[in-house]
């Protein structure tokens, strides 16, 4: 008899397998969903009871409308601190007035010629010149606030009105201290297409703004007739030494010339050597005139007649001399012609003296022409004006300024912040 084997079980299939994990799935929802959602009943609850409460109570404020909202950030960080700015401006914040002026530095004969391209291109027609800018620079320098007086700047820019913050806040200030104060009450600035320098000064009263203002002026004058004096005194000091040096070469060759003469006892060598190169000539015809006579009675007398021996003498006589006058002229070291050849070489020392000293004195005087023609000198456009109004601080400005400032800074920041949350969720 066969024995019956137990059925094999039977494997699931897929589907059985995903429809068993969706109910799973479901029935662990369900509670989740059945649940009541937080927060409904708590706010029905409450505005049951604000039904429920008397007008007194209902009208009571929200923790969110109370005095929890002054706490909020953009308060905190825009309105406030822009409402501190405003009060400031506004109630202590000093008045400054501003005197301006306006002046040229220029030269007598300014060369403002530029070629074509130069004008297309827009060069040369208004550069400001290396001076002008010098004294910008010294309107803004230690000197200037010496020349204007240490005791006159601190009472100026410590005035009763001032505010705290805005005036010079030390009584005896360091050099450098009062400079950069001072620097921030005067301003110099100069176009450069124009050239105009613009000078403007504030101060705490009207009066001091356009006092400062007329002092600056003076002393920028004054430090350009300082330039010119520098300047003409330090281009005519090359072309006076060169007269200098032109005129000791004269001095030079005139003693040379002097001893030259006293040690040759010739007051002029050039006349002596003709008188003597003459003097030769002369004896030399006499000598051949007396030889040609002495032939002829040679030929009709003889040796031992008187009128042979006198001619004989005679010749004899006329030889000595032209060899004595040739030896004066070219015979030793003392002759006339050595001594000649010095002199002609101090003449030629004397000649090229005088015309260096020539040279010398006409470039003294055209420097001195050109000098004159580059003097500096200020032409003052606008004078100081007295103001009328004061023109800082610019309130509104600043606080706009501030207000817009703040409220960028609160953008970025709440950004950011955002993008941290964000980044943390």
């Amino acid at each position: 008899m066969k024995n019956q084997s137990s059925p094999e079980p039977i494997a699931p299939s897929p589907n059985q397998e995903q429809e068993d994990a969706t109910e799973a799935r479901v029935q662990s929802l369900r509670p989740l969903l059945l649940s009541p959602i937080p927060g409904v009943d708590d706010r029905s609850e409450r505005f049951v009871e604000a039904d429920d409460e008397d007008d007194f109570a209902s009208n009571e404020p929200s923790p969110r409308v109370g005095w929890r909202w002054f706490l909020h950030p953009f308060i905190l960080v825009v309105v406030l601190p822009t409402l501190l700015i405003a009060g400031f401006e506004y109630l202590i914040a000093a008045d400054q007035y501003e005197s301006s002026a306006q002046f040229i530095v220029r030269t007598p004969q300014q060369n403002n010629s530029v070629n074509s391209l130069g004008q297309m291109l827009g060069i040369g027609a208004g550069s400001a010149p290396a001076d002008v800018h010098s004294v910008d620079a010294y309107l803004l320098s230690h000197e200037a606030v010496s020349a204007l007086g240490h005791e006159r700047l601190v009472s100026m820019f410590r005035r009763e009105n001032a505010d705290p913050v805005t005036r010079l806040w030390y009584a005896d200030p360091q050099p450098e201290t009062l400079l950069k104060y001072y620097r921030s009450k005067v301003h110099v600035t100069t176009s450069s297409e124009t050239g105009i320098t613009l000078l403007s000064v504030r101060g705490f009263e009207r009066s001091d703004a356009k006092a400062l203002a007329d002092d600056l002026l003076k002393l920028g004058e004054q430090r350009v007739n300082l330039l010119n004096q520098r300047m003409f005194e330090d281009g005519l000091a090359a072309a006076s030494r060169q007269v200098q040096e032109a005129e000791a070469a004269i001095d030079n060759a005139d003693r040379q010339m002097t001893q030259f003469r006293q040690a040759r006892r010739d007051a002029d060598p050039e006349r002596t050597s003709s008188a003597e190169i003459q003097l030769a000539t002369s004896l030399q015809e006499r000598a051949a005139q007396a030889r040609a006579q002495l032939d002829a009675m040679a030929a009709v007398l003889p040796p031992s007649a008187p009128q042979y021996s006198a001619t004989v003498r005679k010749v004899a006589a006329l030889e000595r001399q032209v060899a004595a006058v040739k030896g004066r002229l070219a015979g030793s070291e003392g002759s006339v012609a050595a001594g000649l050849g010095e002199y002609e070489q101090l003449q030629v020392r004397q000649q090229l003296a005088a015309k260096r000293f020539e040279a010398a004195q006409a470039s003294f005087q055209s420097a001195r022409e050109q000098l004159v023609k580059q003097q500096l000198f200020i032409i003052s456009v606008v004078e100081p004006n007295l103001p009328g109004k004061s023109l800082y601080p610019e309130r509104l400005m600043v606080i706009a300024t501030a207000f817009f400032g703040l409220l960028f800074a609160y953008a970025i920041g709440w950004l950011i912040l955002s993008g941290f949350r964000e980044h943390a969720e």
